[in-house]
């Protein structure tokens, strides 16, 4: 209707406008020019107003954002990340990771010949909490013979008395190396008391149960560790009988020498059914560590020695006998990623204590980052029977994923 009637005016408008027939021949070409640019002005004044009617009426403005609430202090927040996709997926999905490690060996061995490259293991991992109370960890370790549980355990973190409590299948607290997966190694090998006394690259591991405690004495920080296994073990200890069992025991103490060193020393004790007689064998180890890390200088310098003493006494063929074995070692950070050491060892062998090995070695490695490695190692080895080993051997690390971090 508004439209019809707008139309009207503007013919009416332009009736009106019209100048009589004798007067518009009467008028200059100046004022006629006039009148038309009034008549033009007029006409998109109206068709203004005609586009803004059928445009129908403004939109009202938009009201103010209310103001956000605030959270109130006693309200709970979610430890994952408040239900974000991200936080979803980390509660259902472990830390996972994958680690190679390649190792090429050159020279001659008369005793233990070595592959000239091997992809000597491929360890998976899988680590994540079980709930508040536990967390569970898995090692799967693939070699070019098959794959292997070299861990698999559910630790409980909140028992009552500070105890800690494991479950599984787990490497033994038995010393040092003996705890330690082989990626971790300073060296590209096991020293010999390892491999002689100490059942080599598995070591002592097996299905069993552990309840360690810490015990926190001013600047001295003690634990004791006790384990009870199954009783197998390759070259160690055998379950023949369910009663078989074997018993782990460890003690251990950490003391900070001063702001850049500390000291870390344990004494170890472990007996069960002879891997070689059906009689028991017996080991005892000491073992310290020294670390020097400056604080100003910690990524570009430190210093690691580490030293181990075994005794082994078990059954031989002309009765129970007693061997030992031991090694010493340093490693210096000499640069941002790189490393130089030096190892001694000697062992008498458990299967002839009257048997004894020696040997020597020194590596070099460079880390071009965290998650890979290099390492070159020259090793001599001086059998029973002086039967003489030298070799150089290559190794190659690498990793994908999340690796948890190992005890310190």
């Amino acid at each position: 209707m508004r439209i019809v009637l707008i139309l009207a005016g503007l013919a009416v408008l332009g009736a009106f406008s019209a100048p009589p027939a004798a007067a518009q021949d009467a008028q200059t070409p100046a004022v006629l020019q006039q009148q038309v640019d009034e008549l033009k002005e007029r006409v998109a004044k109206l068709e203004a107003a005609l586009a803004a009617l059928q445009a129908g009426p403004p939109a009202p403005a938009p009201a103010p954002a209310p103001a956000a609430a605030p959270v109130l202090p006693s309200e709970p927040v979610s430890p994952i990340g408040a239900g974000t996709a991200a936080s979803s997926a980390k509660v259902f999905n472990p830390d996972m990771a994958v680690i190679g490690n390649f190792l090429g060996v050159a020279g001659k061995n008369p005793v233990a010949p070595s592959k000239a490259f091997e992809m000597r293991e491929t360890e998976a991992s899988f680590q994540a909490a079980v709930d508040p109370y536990a967390r569970a960890d898995f090692f799967l370790s693939f070699g070019e013979s098959g794959v292997d549980l070299e861990e698999g355990f559910i630790t409980f973190t909140t028992l009552p008395g500070g105890l800690l409590v494991k479950a599984g299948k787990m490497r033994a607290a038995f010393g040092k190396v003996n705890t330690l997966h082989t990626h971790v190694l300073p060296w590209a090998d096991r020293p010999l008391v390892t491999t002689n006394l100490v059942g080599g690259e598995e070591g002592i591991s097996d299905a069993g149960v552990s309840v360690a405690r810490l015990i926190p004495i001013g600047g001295l920080f003690m634990e004791a560790t006790g384990q009870v296994f199954r009783g197998d073990s390759e070259n160690v200890f055998a379950s023949r009988r369910p009663r078989d069992l074997s018993y782990v025991g460890h003690f251990r103490a950490y003391h900070d020498i001063t702001e850049n060193a500390n000291i870390d020393a344990g004494v170890s004790y472990a007996r069960g059914q002879s891997f070689f007689a059906d009689d028991p064998s017996t080991l005892v180890g000491i073992d310290a560590t020294y670390r020097w890390k400056p604080l100003q200088r910690s990524i570009y310098r430190s210093f690691v020695g580490r030293s181990e003493v075994i005794w082994n006494r078990g059954p031989q063929p002309l009765g129970t006998a007693t061997g030992s074995g031991f090694y010493v070692s340093g490693d210096y950070q000499f640069a941002r990623r790189w490393y130089a050491g030096a190892r001694y060892d000697a062992s008498d062998r458990a299967e002839n204590l009257s048997l004894r090995d020696r040997g020597g070695s020194a590596s070099l490695t460079f880390w071009p980052s965290e998650f890979s490695q290099v390492r070159g190692q020259y090793r001599r080895t001086v059998y029973a029977g002086d039967q003489v080993a030298n070799e150089l051997l290559f190794q190659l690390q690498f990793s994908i994923g999340a690796h948890g971090a190992h005890p310190f």
